[in-house]
This record gives C-alpha cells, sequence and structure tokens, in this order.
C-alpha cells in the first residue's frame, strides 16, 4: 500500500507532493477535509512507534493551548491527533511497511527513494 496523509492547504506539504512526482499508485488522503480514522493512526502508530512521533509540536494550537508546559502521555498525543487534523505531523507517507514522518529533506528523500523503486 501506498499512501500520503497531507493538507491540501499546506505550501509544504503542496510542494512535496510535487517533488515526489509521479504519484503513481499512490493514494492521497486530505486530512481536512477527510479526517484520519482511529483505525488509521493506529497503523501509523503501529509503524512509527508512537503517537508522540507523529505529533507536531510545532502546531499552532499546540503553543495556543499551552501544551508545552504540559507532561503529555501517549493517549494525550492520539487523543489532540484525533480531536483536530493540526497536530498531525505532515506529511505521512507509507509505503508498504514503512513509515515517513515530516517534511525534513531527509525524510522527503528516502520517502522518493522508496517511491519510486
Amino acid at each position: 500500500m501506498k499512501k500520503i496523509y497531507y493538507l491540501s492547504s499546506c505550501d509544504t506539504c503542496k510542494r512535496i507532493l510535487n517533488e515526489l512526482k509521479p504519484l503513481v499508485n499512490i493514494e492521497l488522503q486530505d486530512i481536512k477535509s477527510d479526517p484520519i480514522t482511529p483505525e488509521q493512526l493506529t497503523g501509523m502508530r503501529n509503524l512509527a512507534g508512537s503517537y508522540e512521533a507523529l505529533f507536531s509540536k510545532r502546531a499552532r494550537l499546540f503553543s495556543e493551548r499551552q501544551l508545552k508546559d504540559k507532561q503529555l502521555e501517549e493517549k494525550d498525543y492520539e487523543a489532540l491527533i484525533l480531536e483536530h487534523y493540526t497536530f498531525l505531523k505532515r506529511p505521512v507517507i507509507l509505503v508498504n511497511d514503512q513509515i515517513f514522518i515530516g517534511n525534513s529533506e531527509k525524510v522527503i528523500s528516502a520517502a522518493q527513494e522508496t517511491i519510486h523503486s
């Protein structure tokens, strides 16, 4: 399975999708219009090792809610990601049994190599 969870209103996600082209046989899911399900999130967590690895601490809501001052646990990360799409670090790229999380050059380069190999 090849799938990319992204946010269509995010310029960084748009740029990355362009870099990854051609996107043949890859399902795209805009997490704003088609929210992730608990089952999808559990699958991502199983590949990533934790919900925290999928959590964006750069989200505006993270600072607005002063979450940096709180001791968050795995169940908190899971609940927050399911509550609002902005808490998912993006994009999340799934290629068979591999997961690539975030927008760093290293992550996107590895994803691109895996997608097109």
